[in-house]
């Protein structure tokens, strides 16, 4: 897998598991989802995700 899908695939996974946590455990699980969705939202402003240095850490290819 490259860098972008196993990002969108790493966000995805935690959106669903912060949701379900939230449905199931405690509702302020929710504020897990939102610090993933501003977290989202500040790397396309800034072109730079904490996720992708961790990624390419480990060997994936862009």
């Amino acid at each position: 897998m490259k860098l972008n899908d196993v990002l969108r695939l790493i966000a995805g996974v935690m959106i669903c598991i912060s949701l379900l946590l939230q449905h199931f455990h405690d509702p302020q699980w929710i504020w897990f989802t939102v610090f993933i969705a501003l977290n989202l939202i500040q790397s396309a402003f800034s072109k730079w995700c904490p996720m992708i240095t961790v990624l390419k850490k480990l060997g994936f290819e862009e």
